[in-house]
Parts: C-alpha cells; structure tokens; sequence
C-alpha cells in the first residue's frame, strides 16, 4: 500500500496541530499540505488539485469543506473525535465522504486514504470497505440501536454492501 500512495498529493485539515503532525507521519510517502483552520483549508481546496483530502469536521468546518472538495472530485476522509456520532456519520455519508473514522483508529488513516484514492481512481462511487472494517466498533461505541434513527438510510446503505450473485460469479 506505501507504493500506491506513494507521491500521492494529500490535503490534511485539523485544529489539532499534534493530530496534523500525526498524519504527516503516517503519510510521509505523500506531499501532504496542512491547513489548521478552515478558511487555508478552503484556499487550498480551491487552488490546488489533491488526490484526496482528510478532513477534520469540528473546528474546521468540515461539512463546508467535504462539499467543496466533493465538487471537485477530491475523495475525501473524514476523521473525527467530537463530532462522532451516528448523526454525524450519516451526515458525512450523504455529503460524498469515502470513509468516516475516529481520530483514535489515526494510526490505520494510509488504509482509508487508499481505498478513497483507489475509489476514485476507478470511478466508483465509494467503496465500503472502511465500514465493514468499523461497523463492529460502530456498534460497541454508539449501541445497539443506533441505526434506528435513519434506519431507511442505513438500509438503503445496506443494500450497497451486498455483492449481487452475477458479482460474486464475476469474482470467482
């Protein structure tokens, strides 16, 4: 995977300068440029051309700049802390999010980076990997029932997750 990221152009944009320097680590074969607030955010996103972005969403405004960034392409990852929730991930989904993921799974941020930028690179939609690997911690963390409160998205959503028989065959 290191390979397939690498030279990759990445846009990283956190409050949390430690969060930043973080992810400049874990994604040292990219160029990583880094914004703090939302207003270098949104230049970057308007004057640059990224091959994906990660986007904080609290401090940021991050719904703002997962539409900026949606409309122009750019596959974007949403990591956040404070703002995790299932309202939130919903939210994200629908607003063109490749993957919505906790800031204390960081250390696995190349993975979900990856599959965005494989994702776009193939022209589909999203993959889910991203919420196959998280589900099990989505339920620990938000519940049992957490799905009930958009339970038409999530079944829609759902829908999406299943491999249709012609795909399985195809796979074989």
């Amino acid at each position: 995977m290191r390979n397939v990221l690498k030279f990759k152009k990445i846009l990283v944009v956190d409050d949390e300068p430690g969060i930043v320097e973080n992810l400049e680590e874990i994604l040292d074969m990219c160029f990583v440029d880094s914004a703090f607030d939302f207003r270098k955010g949104q230049k970057c996103l308007k004057t640059k051309q990224y091959d994906a972005a990660v986007l904080d969403i609290m401090g940021v405004r991050g719904y703002k700049l997962l539409e900026i960034a949606t409309e122009k392409g750019i596959p974007a990852v949403i990591l956040t802390a404070h703002a995790f929730s299932p309202d939130n991930l919903v939210k994200s989904i629908k607003g063109g999010a490749h993957a919505y993921v906790p800031k204390w799974k960081v250390a696995d941020i190349d993975i979900y980076v990856d599959e965005a930028i494989k994702a776009s690179e193939e022209n589909e939609p999203r993959r889910l990997t991203w919420f196959e690997r998280l589900k099990p911690y989505f339920d620990e963390k938000f519940g049992p029932d957490w799905k009930k409160s958009h339970e038409a998205f999530w079944r829609e959503f759902d829908d999406e997750l299943r491999i249709s028989k012609k795909e399985l065959e195809e796979a074989m």
